[in-house]
């Protein structure tokens, strides 16, 4: 196990103990509208995990079922774009260096790359493209590159023990398969973006790059639904507001954590859901309910 240093990154468990009281923000916001959208979720079978901390203070706005370990879809690439930003350093790595698409690299879903004709990009735009639209095959691209055991020992050395990027994005899941692509707990994730936020993820250079390959986020479907941005144009504000999100999407889960920012306060959230996606209606109040949590946020910031 590798020894806490200053500037590692490394998770501390005590570091709750030294911050200061929370300011600025309405003492009157309760998240009851979100403590209520979820009740109702998990009364009716889905499994539902969620945290929300005062971005500066560190205070636990909310909490349910944080500790539990959840399927997060693409939000596990966020730990491959950390090890990304970590390795453009390195002299054959840098920004420019080019990677070359494979039939082994082959996936559908969401992405723009598998629709495009160059067969090579540059490793800042595989990771841009992983941002913006959680592009599969750029991130099986740099999965190839970068190697699973090297962002599971990032993993580790960042003090994450209840999330993990475990294997390639697949169209289908096997028996011999990971059962899914991430998994990740709402109180892990909400230090990791904190954490980002702050510049303690690596170093400062490496934490600014993976917030901003995030901050090119196009899905703004669930929790961040609740906060009125352009999808396609939100990087620089907007009613002094400032999102950077990372959403993760697969047959029956929705999870998303991000960093919202606004005139009062900041806060950094997850979310995250697992359920039984047999009808429309059942992910639409699971969207929903997400959305609810959102507007607590935004009254909590705005």
């Amino acid at each position: 196990m590798v020894k806490p240093t200053q500037g590692s990154g490394r998770r501390s468990r005590h570091a709750s103990a030294h911050l200061g009281k929370h300011g600025g923000a309405p003492a009157s916001v309760n998240f009851g509208r979100g403590f209520q959208a979820l009740g109702d979720l998990a009364v009716n079978g889905v499994q539902v995990s969620a945290r929300a901390t005062d971005l500066v203070t560190g205070r636990v706005l909310f909490s349910v079922d944080d500790h539990v370990v959840m399927p997060t879809a693409g939000i596990g690439t966020v730990l491959l774009l950390i090890e990304v930003a970590a390795r453009l350093r390195e002299a054959d790595f840098g920004a420019y260096a080019i990677l070359d698409r494979t039939p082994l690299d082959s996936v559908g879903g969401s992405g723009i790359w598998q629709h495009l004709q160059a067969p090579s990009l540059p490793v800042a735009d595989l990771a841009a493209l992983i941002g913006a639209t959680g592009d599969n095959l750029a991130a099986n691209v740099l999965i190839r590159a970068v190697g699973l055991d090297a962002v599971r020992a990032r993993t580790e050395q960042l003090g994450l023990s209840r999330t993990a990027l475990l294997d390639l994005v697949r169209d289908e899941r096997g028996p011999d398969h990971a059962p899914q692509l991430s998994v990740g707990s709402a109180k892990d994730l909400t230090w990791l973006f904190t954490a980002l936020a702050r510049g303690e993820i690596v170093d400062a250079a490496a934490s600014e790059r993976v917030i901003g390959w995030l901050s090119l986020g196009t899905d703004l479907s669930m929790v961040a639904g609740a906060f009125g941005f352009d999808p396609l144009a939100h990087r620089q504000g907007d009613h002094g507001l400032l999102l950077v999100n990372k959403t993760g999407t697969d047959a029956g889960v929705r999870s998303e954590v991000g960093i919202l920012r606004g005139p009062r306060a900041g806060v950094t959230y997850a979310v995250s859901m697992s359920f039984a996606d047999t009808a429309l209606s059942a992910r639409l109040a699971v969207l929903d309910g997400m959305r609810a949590v959102g507007m607590d946020l935004l009254e909590y910031v705005h």
